[in-house]
């Protein structure tokens, strides 16, 4: 299974939304097609839409951990929305909600931060 990447730009927001399997194979398609957008779109805040991502290992992470660590550089926030099981336990595991926001849904996410 590959990933599917659907980035969305609304105002400064970037949605990105996975589908498929994160890992070695398609990270850096992941990584670099969202640092484009960031750079291109004046953008300062992610969304990240993990509802039909089935699988994710330590590359996902740190393609995950390295536009977080991006958009915080400029004083954005992550957010995190939509999260399968599996891989809500591996980002309970790796610490990763102790630094980016989960939300239940997209929308809910994009209120939070004042673009719905």
């Amino acid at each position: 299974m590959s990933l599917s990447i659907d980035l969305e730009v609304k105002q400064n927001v970037l949605c990105i939304r996975l589908a498929g399997e994160l890992d070695h194979h398609t990270a850096e398609e992941l990584r670099e097609r969202a640092t484009e957008v960031i750079e291109n779109h004046s953008i300062t805040d992610i969304v990240l839409n993990l509802e039909q991502l089935a699988f994710m290992d330590s590359s996902g992470l740190g393609v995950i951990l390295g536009r977080y660590k991006q958009i915080k550089s400029i004083g954005g926030e992550m957010v995190v929305c939509s999260i399968s099981p599996a891989v809500k336990r591996l980002f309970e595991m790796s610490g990763l909600f102790k630094i980016i926001r989960l939300e239940e849904s997209e929308l809910n996410a994009l209120q939070k931060l004042g673009v719905a």
